[in-house]
């Protein structure tokens, strides 16, 4: 992994961040959230660190990291541009910089290649085992999208305070907030144990709203072509559907597109059926990235 800095007097330009590395990008997330632990430390960010951090988010994917760059500095985040060893393509991260609450609240990486034209969402990492492996494949996978990632397992913290995805006061939901605002539709992955809603091995759902769209449609249509069996949440009544979920309701009021999907174990920890998983959702979001 080697990092640079610019040097005084070096280009200043204000679409590029001052810090850029080249980084096995799935080592360097995986590496992130390894550490996660039940009974980790999480503190929430207050209402003003969310609203400059989501400020921040927009002036990056507006094109002006500079400027988020002086917007997340004193939350003690910033932003780094990042190209993969392995695919070349570059992303810009923002993260923690140095020690403090910062470092639970999760990471983002946005496309730097083109403009983002959808999120992959993962709420739970660690604690819905493998969510975190299957969102990095998918933006490797498919050009032109972005990654929101928690930065705690859900049981950390006190009282439920780290579950970002029925809490409003996160990081987490801020940018994922700020990307709706910008009509993104996101892909949220979450896992069910093996014991609940055995009847399917998916659980497919546009979260609070019932209806879904063609392109969401089809990806059912796809599970079930592929054997694998999956509810619909908007013309069935399934168990985990995420009618609760927050970013849901908030893709609801905005009309942005939502989709919620629950993963029996085999279907993300690796195996033919990860695979048809990871080739069904890559085509969602091709057809978002078409859009």
């Amino acid at each position: 992994m080697t990092g640079c800095q610019d040097s005084p007097g070096a280009d200043t330009d204000q679409t590029v961040p001052a810090n850029r590395e080249l980084v096995d990008l799935r080592g360097r997330i995986l590496g992130y959230t390894q550490g996660f632990r039940p009974d980790g430390d999480y503190d929430a960010p207050d209402g003003e660190q969310r609203e400059q951090l989501a400020r921040a988010v927009g002036r990056l994917v507006e094109g002006d990291a500079r400027g988020a760059e002086r917007l997340l500095a004193p939350l003690g985040l910033g932003v780094t541009r990042l190209t993969d060893t392995d695919s070349r393509r570059r992303y810009d991260e923002i993260a923690a910089t140095r020690p403090g609450p910062g470092t639970h609240w999760g990471r983002l990486y946005l496309t730097a290649d083109s403009r983002v034209r959808w999120n992959v969402q993962v709420p739970h990492p660690v604690a819905d085992r493998a969510t975190e492996s299957l969102g990095v494949r998918l933006l490797e996978g498919t050009p032109g999208g972005s990654l929101v990632l928690a930065g705690a397992h859900r049981r950390a913290g006190d009282e439920g305070a780290a579950d970002v995805a029925h809490r409003e006061d996160s990081a987490f939901h801020a940018i994922v907030l700020e990307l709706q605002k910008r009509g993104v539709p996101g892909l949220q992955l979450h896992g069910k144990s093996g014991s609940s809603a055995k009847k399917y091995d998916a659980v497919l759902s546009t979260g609070a709203a019932r209806s879904a769209p063609a392109e969401v449609h089809a990806l059912a249509d796809r599970l079930k072509a592929d054997g694998i069996r999956v509810c619909r949440g908007w013309a069935a009544r399934c168990p985990l559907e995420g009618a609760r979920n927050v970013q849901g309701k908030a893709a609801q009021r905005r009309h942005v597109a939502f989709v919620h999907l629950e993963l029996a174990p085999g279907f993300r920890t690796g195996g033919r059926d990860t695979e048809e998983i990871a080739a069904a959702a890559g085509g969602l979001l091709s057809a978002w990235a078409k859009g």
